[in-house]
C-alpha cells in the first residue's frame, strides 16, 4: 500500500520540481533582460512617445513632457524596462511553458498546440503595431484639438503631459490591441476542445458586436476614434475565426472517419 502511495507521489514531485525549474529559467531570462532593456530604457520610451513628437512637431511647437515628482521618471523608465523585457522574453517563456507540458501530450496534440505559440506573439505584435502606426497618431490628434489660445482676458489650455501618465495610456492601448488579436486563438482551441462550434458563434454574432463595442469602451479611453479602432479589427477577427473554427471542424470530422474506417477494416480483417 505504503509502494503504491509513493509510486503516486514521486512523479507529482517530479512535475512539481520540473514547474519549479521552468518558473526559475523564465524569471531569470526576464530579470537579465530587464537589465539589458534598463540600459536602453530611454531609448524605448523615445520610441513610444515618437507618434505624440511627431505630431507636435508638425505643430511648430516646443513641447516637453514633466514629472511632477521626484520619483516619478525613475519608476517609469522601470516600467519601461519591465514591459520590454516581458515582450522580448515571450519567446523564450513560451518555449518553457511548451518543454513542461510537451512531455504529456500526445503526438496530435503537440501538433495541434505548436502552432498556436508561434501564432500568438505574432498576433500580439500585429496588434500592437496597428495601435502604434495608425491608433495612436489619430487619437492624440484628437486629444490635441481640445487645445485652446484662451478667449479675451482667458487663459490658454495646453497640454503638459506628464511621462508616467503617458506610459500608462500607451501601455494600455499597446494591451488591449494585443490581447484583443488573441481572440482567433482563443476560440479555434474551444472549438477543438468542443466547446464551442463555428454554427453557435455564427449565430450568436449580433451578441458579439454589442460585447467588442462594449469591451472596447472599457479597454480604450473614452474617445470614439480609439474605440472603433478596437471594435473593427476585432469584428473582423470575429469573422475570421468562425472561418478557422470550420476548419478545425473539417479537419476534426475527417480524422474522426479517418478513425471509423480503420475499425472497419481491423473488423473485417478478424471476420476474415
Amino acid at each position: 500500500m505504503n509502494e503504491d502511495i509513493d509510486s503516486q507521489t514521486s512523479p507529482l514531485l517530479d512535475h512539481i520540481v520540473e514547474l519549479r525549474n521552468r518558473l526559475m529559467y523564465s524569471v531569470a531570462a526576464v530579470f537579465v533582460v530587464f537589465c539589458v532593456c534598463y540600459f536602453f530604457a530611454e531609448y524605448i520610451y523615445s520610441f513610444l512617445v515618437q507618434p505624440l513628437a511627431n505630431i507636435l512637431t508638425e505643430t511648430g511647437d516646443n513641447r516637453r513632457l514633466i514629472y511632477t515628482a521626484l520619483h516619478e521618471a525613475f519608476f517609469t523608465y522601470i516600467k519601461v524596462s519591465f514591459w520590454a523585457a516581458m515582450f522580448v522574453s515571450f519567446p523564450f517563456i513560451a518555449m518553457q511553458f511548451w518543454k513542461f507540458v510537451a512531455p504529456g501530450l500526445y503526438k496530435n496534440e503537440k501538433k495541434a498546440l505548436a502552432p498556436y505559440l508561434v501564432l500568438s506573439p505574432i498576433l500580439f505584435f500585429a496588434g500592437g503595431a496597428l495601435v502604434y502606426y495608425f491608433i495612436f497618431p489619430l487619437a492624440w490628434k484628437f486629444f490635441l484639438s481640445f487645445e485652446s489660445v484662451g478667449a479675451a482676458g482667458g487663459l490658454p489650455i495646453q497640454l503638459e503631459a506628464k511621462v508616467n501618465e503617458y506610459l500608462s495610456l500607451v501601455m494600455r492601448l499597446i494591451f488591449a490591441f494585443g490581447l484583443s488579436f488573441q481572440l482567433p486563438i482563443v476560440l479555434t482551441l474551444l472549438a477543438r476542445a468542443g466547446i464551442t462550434t463555428s454554427v453557435g458563434l455564427a449565430a450568436k454574432r449580433k451578441y458579439a458586436l454589442v460585447m467588442v463595442f462594449a469591451a472596447a469602451a472599457i479597454l480604450t479611453p473614452p474617445d470614439i476614434i480609439s474605440q472603433i479602432g478596437l471594435a473593427i479589427p476585432i469584428i473582423i477577427l470575429y469573422e475570421i475565426s468562425i472561418i478557422a473554427v470550420r476548419s478545425v471542424e473539417k479537419k476534426k470530422a475527417e480524422a474522426e472517419d479517418e478513425d471509423e474506417e480503420e475499425i472497419v477494416e481491423e473488423t473485417d480483417f478478424n471476420d476474415a
